[in-house]
């Protein structure tokens, strides 16, 4: 018995499968589009051995998900006797973006919560139908499995209405919902708990910050195991520079292109999410990897995209970390926050002042989950593999045994 989890995003799906009763992983895997319109490649990872790669036609998002689902029907040849494809899957787990305020816990997905969904599609354009598409191709793929929701906008539900309304007429919240809802909580909540871990404490006193730093970027302030607030806000599209999102701009500016220059909406829009960011001030490519590769090499543009990116990054962790009223810890994850050591380091420097001391060697030589900061740092510098995929399969477990228990229905 098996859990599968499908982490949708706008040119690639994520998906992990879990043996239901240890919630041990026995595989892992990628769609992976890579800019080709009509084809994909899926690459299967199983816990031991070398893994599986095979390019298939994916003309669209669904059908492309739906292949790379059945070729785990079939045994693949080099996964082994006791493969995903050889168990049944009980249960399918789905990160999603927005709940919005109807939905602040796990659901059970049916076709009234998928018409809930579509509704914050204005809300997280990239990132909604990508997940809808994903949960329909489950849908068809594996008729008798148990489809389950975990939002990222869950883990915020309690951020205080300080932290929450912006400064703009309050019937705009009154009538039209908006207000911040912070993103990537499925990540800061895993986070959460493996900081709380790694430090030995309970997370009860805790003051952290967590910089989730991938294609898409967030940092969360959490205190006694609670968000505070995240640097995301109505949608997405605000806080961090991203690698094609803008981030926080002046809203002055967005008035002045469509009022002076001619842009259109749909053209704002689009450059916004599509063609700023790393991409937008590098001009060679949205990947932090390629761009950091090239500043280093000497590219003018590409050293000041990383240059911004980094200072951004570090202004909002000051600024969190004063909402906290301190700092215990700052966690990096996520692909850039894992990864890249020229960031972590400068990032960290001029953070002294909030007790952040990184020890430069640890830095350059450790990988997650471990402690980067000197022995003599007040505030703990961790890296955290942030497990997304472990939490929604916890998440759609317990959903799936509830769903079997009597008297157990599901409601946001």
């Amino acid at each position: 018995m098996s859990i599968l989890v499908l982490n949708a995003g706008s040119s690639s799906v994520k998906f992990g499968v879990f043996d239901f009763d240890t919630l041990e992983p026995t595989a892992r895997g990628i769609l992976d589009w890579a800019g080709a319109a009509r084809r994909a490649t899926i690459t299967l990872k199983p816990p031991h051995g070398e893994p599986l790669r095979q390019a298939i036609d994916a003309p669209d998002y669904r059908t492309g998900v739906i292949h790379a689902l059945n070729l785990l029907k079939p045994c693949p040849p080099r996964l082994g006797d006791q493969s995903v494809a050889e168990r049944r899957f009980r249960v399918v787990g789905h990160r999603l973006i927005h709940g919005g305020e109807e939905i602040r816990r796990p659901v059970v997905i049916d076709a009234e919560m998928k018409k809930t969904i579509r509704r914050f599609i204005h809300l997280a354009p990239l990132h909604i139908p990508a997940g809808l598409e994903a949960i329909e191709a489950a849908e068809a793929a594996l008729p008798g499995a148990l489809q389950v929701g975990l939002f990222d906008t869950a883990f915020f539900a309690d951020i205080p209405p300080a932290a929450y309304l912006y400064p703009v007429p309050y019937s705009w919240y009154e009538a039209w919902g908006i207000r911040r809802f912070g993103f990537h909580g499925t990540s800061h909540a895993y986070c959460t708990e493996r900081a709380a871990e790694m430090l030995c404490r309970p997370p009860a006193p805790l003051r952290l910050v967590i910089c989730h730093l991938g294609q898409g970027s967030s940092a969360t302030a959490v205190r006694d195991g609670v968000a505070i607030t995240n640097t995301m806000g109505f949608t997405p599209l605000e806080g961090f520079m991203m690698g094609t999102r803008s981030g926080t701009v002046d809203p002055g500016i967005l008035l002045f292109v469509l009022r002076e220059k001619g842009l259109s909406v749909a053209e704002l829009d689009a450059i916004l999410h599509h063609k700023s960011g790393l991409l937008g001030i590098s001009g060679i490519s949205s990947d932090f990897r390629q761009v950091e590769a090239a500043a280093l090499a000497g590219h003018g543009r590409a050293r000041l995209a990383i240059d911004i990116y980094a200072y951004r990054v570090r202004t909002m962790i000051g600024a969190l970390a004063v909402t906290l009223g301190g700092l215990d810890a700052l966690v990096f994850t996520g692909g850039i926050g894992e990864n890249s050591v020229w960031l972590r380091n400068e990032v960290c420097k001029g953070l002294e002042c909030l007790g952040v001391h990184l020890d430069a060697r640890r830095n350059a030589s450790l990988a997650p989950d471990d402690d980067v900061a000197t022995k003599d740092s007040k505030a703990r510098v961790l890296l955290i593999h942030t497990r997304e995929d472990y939490m929604i399969a916890r998440e759609a477990r317990r959903l799936a045994l509830e769903a079997e228990t009597p008297g157990k229905h599901n409601s946001p």
